[in-house]
């Protein structure tokens, strides 16, 4: 079994001895039953690991932790970040989860002309909340020092503003005749997926982002679902850049 990891404050990974408390804590304490002796280690999500081992039980909620070792691990290079048009349901909760697993840097969640999901009002908020949280629960699995980022909601022309930013910028389309897995990928910078709703991606969405700079690419002979193309492509562009 791996050794647990729990996310803390940076500015309380400093000391010798680290008590680890709150939602973390109880989770350590009450729901994997750490005892001392066992081994923990604790994260920021910016990079910092810490690895420790349980001192004391205190209560039902906090664990005090001996610190063993310090390593700063570097920002991973090149940025993957997935472009998510809304799937339906929790296939949302979903992509999000198996995209952190396998390393994706930020996912951008994309109200696409023809989502069957639209996130408005409170639902907005909500929902956003729900991507972030399975994002952390799903780097913490993963054993992420680096969590991701769950950015804004944002429309077509804000996915255009990305690509322009992009080192590169793909659309996953089954039209296109160009394969994800010959594309030459940058050493650095950003690489931008773009990833379609169940109904496809327009037309006039395809010529804005190839205006903007995209490619057309296509993942594989076989159609994804919109919740799973994101982590297929993912691992593809991992295995070309040497970040697997």
């Amino acid at each position: 079994m791996s050794t647990p990891v729990f996310l803390a404050e940076r500015g309380r990974l400093g000391a010798h001895r680290v008590v680890l408390d709150g939602p973390e804590g109880r989770h350590a304490a009450t729901v994997r039953r750490l005892r001392a002796g066992e081994r923990v280690d604790l994260t920021d999500g910016a990079g910092l690991l810490v690895s420790c081992v349980v001192s004391a039980v205190v209560g039902k909620d906090v664990l005090e932790l001996d610190v063993l070792e310090r390593v700063e691990i570097p920002v991973p290079s090149p940025r993957i970040v997935v472009v998510q048009a809304l799937p339906k349901g929790d296939r949302g909760e979903l992509a999000v989860e198996t995209m952190t697993e396998v390393g994706v840097d930020e996912i951008v969640p994309w109200a696409a002309s023809r989502c069957v999901t639209q996130w408005r009002g409170d639902r907005r908020d909500k929902a956003a909340g729900k991507w972030r949280a399975t994002a952390r629960e799903a780097a913490k699995q993963a054993r992420r020092a680096w969590l991701p980022e769950i950015a804004d909601l944002a429309t077509t022309a804000q996915v255009a503003v990305r690509i322009e930013a992009a080192q590169t910028a793909v659309i996953l389309h089954e039209g296109a005749t160009e394969r994800l897995s010959a594309l030459e990928v940058p050493a650095s910078g950003e690489i931008l997926v773009i990833v379609g709703p169940e109904g496809g991606i327009t037309p006039q969405e395809i010529e804005t982002f190839h205006t903007a700079g995209a490619i057309p690419a296509l993942l594989g002979p076989t159609v994804l679902r919109t919740s799973t193309a994101g982590v297929a492509a993912a691992a593809v562009l991992l295995a070309a850049t040497g970040r697997w």
